[in-house]
Order: C-alpha cells, then sequence, then structure tokens
C-alpha cells in the first residue's frame, strides 16, 4: 500500500482460481501457488477453489505463512476430508466480515466472503466469490450479490471467478450497470488464455488504475487459471 500527498492511497488488489494446487501439468504444489502469489506484490487477494485437507496439508495456513498476509476463510464445502471453497488473503486491517450464501438448488454450494477492510486511513469493500456453472445459477447470485450491496458509497471492489464464458451474458451486463464497463482480459486456460472467466470490477470506477492478467512462467503452470491484478486509488472522502 502506498500513500501520496494528495491523500490518495493506491493499493493493489487481485483474485486467482488456485484450482486445489493442481497445476496445468497435473502436479499438485501449493508452494507453486503461494510463489505467484508472491510474484504479484498485492494488498489483498482473493482466491477460488481453495482444498485444505485435514490432518494433512492446511493449504490456507500455508498459503498464509507463506505469503506473511492474514488468511480470511470463506468454504463453501465442508467435509469430514477438509474443507473447500473461497478465501481471501490481506495485508490491510480486517473491520468487518459476513460471508453469503450463493447456492443454488441442486447444483454446488457456493458463496462469496463480504469483507471491509482498513487500507491506510480509508475502508474498501472487498467481495469475493466463485459463481455456477449454468446460467440461472450465475443470474441468482448475481442479483443476490447485487442486492447485498444496496447504496453503500464505501469504495467496493467485487472480484473472483464469474464462470461467464461469453462477454455479452446477462449476469455480466447487470454488473457493468452497477459499476461500471471493465476490461476483460483472457485469464483461462492459463497456458493459452483465451476465456475471460476471472473478472475485477470497482466502484468508483475512477479508482481503477490498472488491470492486467499476472502472466509469469510460473503463473502458466501452477493453475489452470491466470491471476487477475488491479490497481487502485482510494480517496481521502472515505477516510474511517
Amino acid at each position: 500500500m502506498t500513500g501520496s500527498g494528495d491523500g490518495r492511497h493506491a493499493l493493489r488488489v487481485a483474485t486467482y482460481n488456485v484450482h486445489s494446487g493442481v497445476g496445468s501439468d497435473g502436479r499438485c504444489d501449493p508452494a507453486r501457488i503461494a510463489g505467484v502469489i508472491n510474484e504479484l506484490s498485492a494488498d489483498v487477494v482473493a482466491l477460488q477453489e481453495v482444498e485444505s485437507r485435514h490432518g494433512d496439508l492446511e493449504t490456507l495456513e500455508f498459503l498464509s505463512s507463506q505469503t506473511g498476509m492474514m488468511a480470511v476463510p470463506g468454504p463453501t464445502m465442508l467435509r469430514t476430508v477438509g474443507d473447500y471453497g473461497n478465501a481471501l488473503l490481506t495485508r490491510a486491517g480486517l473491520l468487518e466480515l459476513r460471508r453469503t450464501d450463493l447456492s443454488f438448488s441442486g447444483r454446488e454450494p457456493r458463496g462469496a466472503i463480504d469483507a471491509v477492510l482498513q487500507a491506510g486511513q480509508e475502508r474498501l469493500r472487498v467481495i469475493a466469490t466463485h459463481l455456477g456453472l449454468r446460467p440461472a445459477e450465475r443470474r441468482h447470485q448475481i442479483e443476490t450479490l447485487l442486492a447485498g450491496l444496496g447504496d453503500d458509497p464505501s469504495p467496493t471492489v467485487l472480484m473472483g471467478d464469474l464462470n461467464e464464458w461469453f462477454l455479452w451474458g446477462r449476469p455480466l451486463r447487470r454488473l457493468h450497470a452497477h459499476f461500471g464497463a471493465t476490461p476483460a482480459p483472457a485469464t483461462f486456460p492459463a497456458r493459452w488464455p483465451l476465456f475471460a472467466l476471472d473478472r475485477l470490477w470497482v466502484k468508483p470506477l475512477r479508482c481503477l488504475r490498472k488491470l492486467k492478467v499476472h502472466r509469469s512462467p510460473l503463473a502458466r503452470v501452477a493453475s489452470d487459471h491466470l491471476p487477475l491484478t488491479a490497481t487502485i486509488e482510494l480517496e481521502n472522502d472515505h477516510a474511517l
């Protein structure tokens, strides 16, 4: 996180589907995921498909220790062998935390982490999610998320794997209407990215300064998705 003399405060955020630590070579290696996260130099990272096996490898705890970031779990499936779902890694302080159930009848459980963070003197609302595979699911999930946002004036980041293969899908149109149109660089598959499954929006849109895909050699093999990063600039209008 960096500040400037005019009261603006810049930070980097990212979203990354880690594919349970399984890389594009079929090998499971959470250490590679940690290496990619460290390459990002991000202040906040939303993670999807985090799998931790009880009594074996607590992946989120491992990633936290390897990156020096605080871990905020958001599992969507609690199983006897281990938990699976979303997570947030952050260097910013955690002020508030809610978990939103986005599950759709007959489909895999889904959810979102809704956190208010302290970034310097400003507060930032971050919503990290992983939406369903069916169009009806995603429509329901976007409606739920937008209803939860309401008229909150706080700077807000919504990011995650939206599983939306078409740039003109109805859920995306709803998000663009709320946040403003945002570029959609391809992040999947990692070796030869063709689809913009991983997305990031910022409100107000003027706070978004840079949006890019992280394409390092390690990122191309560590997961089947590439991370999407953004530099945002907060204004002291929303100081704590």
